[in-house]
C-alpha cells in the first residue's frame, strides 16, 4: 500500500503544479488579450445635449460600442451652447439637440459628415388638474385618447395680454395669480427653448413661418415677452423637466419638453408614475431632430453606428426616441402602453437658421434693456 501511495502523491502533485501553471498561464493570457484589446479601442470625446445622457451612459451602449472598438466619453452642455464652444476641434463629434444648432457647428468647423439617428416632437408636460379649466377655456381637446392643444393662437394671445391663471374661467385647481405662461429653457443657450420660440413666432404671425425682417419685428415683442416674462430659465432641458417632476404643479404648471423627456421618465419608474402627469400636444408642434456632427474620423465612425446600428436603434427608442423605422415606436407605444399618438401630421418647420438666429440675437437685447 505504502508504494503505491507515493507514486500516487507524486502524480497528484504533478496534476497540482500542472493546473497551477495553466491557471496562471491563462490569467496572463488573458490580461495580455485585454491589454491588446485596450491598446486597439479608440476613445471617442464629444458633447451632447443634457436630454442624451441617460442614452449615453446605458451600459448596453457602451458594450455596443466596446465591440465596435469604441470608447465613448462625453461631456452634457445646453445644445446652442454646444455651437457657440471655441473648443469644438478639440473634440471628435458633437451631439446636440436641433438642426439649427448642429446646421450653425457644421458651419463653423466644416464637419465631415452629420447623421440624424433620432428625433422627437416638442410637446407641453401638464397635469391632469388642469385639463378641465383648460378644456373649458376652448384650448385643450382630447382626441383619440391624446391631449392637443388645439387652439395655439389663443393661448399666445393670453400670454401677450398678460391674463393670469385665477381669471380663467371656474379655474380652482390652479387659482394662482401667476401670469399664464408656458416654462421654458433659456432661448439663447437651449435649443429646446429655440424650438418654443419657433413655434410660438410660428402662431403669432398668423400661422406662417417668419421669413422677413418685417415678420421678425412684428412678433417681437410678444415674443421677447414670453421668455423675459418667465425670469430664471435654466440653460438645458434636462432643468425645466426636473423641477416639473420633484416640485410639481405649483412651480411648472406648462412646460415646453421633449416628448423623449417624458417616455424616458416613465421607463425608469420602477413603480407607477405619477398619475397626475399629463402629455399635451400643440397643434401644430414641431420636430427636433437629434443631430450627431461627426468633426473627427473616429466621431464619423460612432455617428455611422448610432444612425444604422439596429440594436443602438432599438436602445434609443428605449429613451423614448423616435427613428426613421417607425415599427420599432410603433411596438414601444404598444408593449409600454406610452400615452402618445403614433403618428404627428400637423408638423411645422422652424425658421431659417438665419432668422432664427436673429430673433435669437433681438431678445438677447432684450435681457440687458
Amino acid at each position: 500500500m505504502k508504494r503505491l501511495l507515493g507514486p500516487v502523491l507524486a502524480i497528484l502533485l504533478l496534476l497540482g503544479i500542472g493546473v497551477a501553471g495553466y491557471r496562471s498561464y491563462s490569467q496572463k493570457t488573458s490580461i495580455e488579450s485585454a491589454r491588446l484589446d485596450a491598446e486597439k479601442m479608440e476613445t471617442v470625446r464629444g458633447l451632447i445635449g443634457s436630454e442624451k445622457e441617460g442614452f449615453f451612459n446605458d451600459p448596453r451602449l457602451q458594450a455596443i460600442l466596446r465591440k465596435n472598438g469604441l470608447n465613448v466619453q462625453f461631456e452634457k452642455v445646453g445644445s446652442r451652447a454646444i455651437a457657440q464652444r471655441t473648443d469644438l476641434k478639440s473634440f471628435d463629434f458633437a451631439h446636440p439637440a436641433g438642426a439649427p444648432a448642429a446646421l450653425k457647428i457644421q458651419q463653423n468647423i466644416k464637419a465631415q459628415q452629420v447623421f440624424t439617428p433620432f428625433f422627437t416632437p416638442m410637446v407641453l408636460a401638464s397635469w391632469t388638474q388642469l385639463l378641465p379649466t383648460l378644456e373649458r377655456e376652448g384650448l385643450v381637446k382630447k382626441e383619440a385618447d391624446n391631449y392637443y392643444l388645439v387652439d395655439m393662437p389663443r393661448f399666445v394671445e393670453l400670454m401677450d395680454k398678460g391674463v393670469r391663471w385665477k381669471d380663467l374661467k371656474d379655474n380652482t385647481a390652479y387659482a394662482v395669480s401667476k401670469s399664464v405662461l408656458i416654462s421654458s429653457t433659456d432661448v439663447r443657450r437651449s435649443n429646446s427653448g429655440a424650438m418654443y420660440l419657433a413655434l410660438a413666432s410660428y402662431v403669432a404671425n398668423g400661422n406662417n413661418v417668419v421669413q422677413s425682417e418685417a415678420e421678425l419685428q412684428k412678433v417681437l415683442p410678444l415674443m421677447s415677452s414670453i421668455f423675459l416674462k418667465q425670469g430664471f430659465q435654466e440653460s438645458s432641458s434636462a432643468g425645466p423637466f426636473e423641477d416639473y417632476v420633484s416640485m410639481g404643479m405649483g412651480k411648472a404648471p406648462m412646460v415646453m419638453i421633449y416628448e423623449s423627456q417624458f417616455l424616458e421618465y416613465l421607463g425608469r419608474q420602477a413603480g407607477k408614475p405619477n398619475p397626475s402627469m399629463v402629455l399635451i400636444y400643440p397643434k401644430p408642434t414641431l420636430f427636433t431632430k437629434h443631430v450627431f456632427v461627426g468633426i473627427s474620423a473616429r466621431g464619423v465612425k460612432l455617428g455611422q453606428l448610432l444612425e444604422s446600428d439596429p440594436e443602438l436603434q432599438a436602445l434609443a427608442v428605449e429613451y423614448g426616441f423616435r427613428t426613421n423605422a417607425q415599427a420599432p415606436f410603433l411596438k414601444a407605444i404598444a408593449d409600454k402602453k406610452w400615452p402618445v399618438p403614433a403618428v404627428l401630421v400637423d408638423v411645422i418647420d422652424p425658421p431659417s437658421f438665419e432668422v432664427l438666429e436673429h430673433m435669437i440675437a433681438e431678445i438677447e437685447k432684450k435681457y440687458t434693456q
